[in-house]
């Protein structure tokens, strides 16, 4: 039996696999959700060399409070020299990502285990 840890809100839960930290966003993902999930995240980014995947697959909804939580990761990753990938396979969600150029910035995998598997999902600098 495989143990998973409880949500840390209703918007978040927060593992550890394969070395990453794994932020499973939940829900839907606006202002409020923002405020809850912002400390968590900052938290799981602070390390220098963070490994962190952010995944979005248990999303109902994700508007540009989402989009802020995902750039700010990826500043607080890359200013510690650390990876981050994304999970993300929600059609409007992938097409918002697009939109504003953030898939150029962190291409989004299509499952957990591509993001965590390979190499070239990291983000750097672009």
């Amino acid at each position: 039996m495989r143990y998973e840890p409880a949500p840390l809100t209703r918007h978040l839960r927060v593992r550890q696999d394969r070395g990453h930290t794994v932020l499973e966003f939940r829900g839907e993902i606006d202002i409020a959700a923002a405020e809850e999930i912002a400390p968590h995240l900052d938290a799981a980014t602070a390390a220098p060399d963070a490994r962190i995947v952010i995944d979005l697959t248990g999303i109902e909804f994700f508007d540009c409070s989402g989009l802020r939580l995902l750039f700010r990761a990826r500043h607080r990753v890359l200013a510690g020299q650390g990876r981050l990938c994304l999970v993300c396979t929600h059609p409007l969600t992938l097409r918002m990502l697009r939109i504003t150029g953030l898939t150029r910035l962190l291409p989004p995998r299509p499952t957990l285990d591509a993001a965590l598997g390979q190499p070239e999902s990291t983000s750097g600098p672009v």
